[in-house]
């Protein structure tokens, strides 16, 4: 059974510290990647919506963390304010103990469930696009450019255009444009919503793949149990609007996570058994 160490609720939850956080911090500054601390947010139309209200978490680096949530908790809108897309208005944002987040900053990439390829653009020129606005030095480009391409998969595919790929395929090429730019944070909203189970479950063990490779800070928004499960070092599960985390799941199972092992693991149907549960899905 899941250990109830394991299993927290939001009002117990304190950030995860090593002895080296611990005695390179104080009382005032943020644990880790990502902060969010006493966040919400508003929107004011012909009603008033109190979306998200009193958010705090704290994620490490190189830590994957989902979110989990029903729809219209404020899971998107979290993940735009990390990102600096949507303003928030009160509490605190910060990424790599560096100033409240504002606006975008390169040390963030995001990826959303709909790639943003240009149809007339081939696979490589698209990857290169983000990094060429972003003016990194276009010797930089050419001699990172090989590898990623070989990492996703798309070596092959580097002169086809977006309309001669798969859905799979162009959900990597979109990854591997945040990539390019080298960010510190991966932010991911439902990545891999639109796609079909067989070719979500690929993309999956590809995602991890890559994580492990790049060891990137990974926040991932999902509405799949088993991806989250699947994926994560924690799970956090958020409260109908307004949107609140109420939750936390350590996911104890161990790494590099082979799809069958892990689904055979007792512990998996445990945790996706426990989330459901907190989910209200039985």
């Amino acid at each position: 059974m899941i250990r109830s160490s394991q299993l927290r609720s939001a009002q117990s939850i304190t950030p995860i510290m090593t002895n080296a956080d611990k005695s390179a911090s104080n009382d005032s500054s943020p644990v880790g990647m990502v902060h969010v601390g006493g966040v919400g947010k508003r929107f004011d139309g012909r009603q008033q919506v109190q979306v998200l209200d009193n958010v705090s978490l704290d994620i490490r680096e190189s830590e994957f963390v989902s979110i989990l949530g029903p729809s219209g908790c404020g899971k998107s809108t979290l993940l735009r304010m990390v990102a600096g897309l949507v303003s928030y208005d009160n509490g605190q944002i910060q990424v790599n103990g560096g100033q409240p987040i504002s606006a975008p900053i390169p040390d963030i990439g995001v990826v959303f469930q709909t790639s943003n390829m240009l149809p007339w653009l081939t696979v490589q020129a698209n990857i290169r696009l983000g990094a060429k606005l972003r003016k990194m030095p276009r010797a930089q480009i050419d001699a990172r450019l090989p590898a990623l391409l070989e990492m996703l998969g798309l070596e092959q595919f580097a002169s086809h255009y977006p309309h001669e790929l798969s859905g799979g395929m162009r959900q990597r090429a979109a990854l591997g444009q945040i990539l390019l730019l080298n960010p510190k944070v991966l932010l991911m909203d439902e990545p891999f919503g639109a796609l079909d189970a067989l070719t979500r479950d690929r993309l999956n063990v590809e995602l991890l793949r890559i994580w492990q490779h790049n060891m990137l800070t990974v926040l991932l928004v999902t509405h799949s149990i088993q991806e989250a499960v699947f994926l994560s070092d924690r799970v956090l599960v958020m409260s109908p609007r307004p949107g609140r985390v109420i939750h936390e799941v350590q996911i104890d199972l161990p790494r590099p996570r082979d799809p069958e092992a892990i689904k055979a693991d007792p512990r998996y149907g445990e945790y996706v058994s426990e989330l459901s549960r907190m989910m209200g899905v039985f």
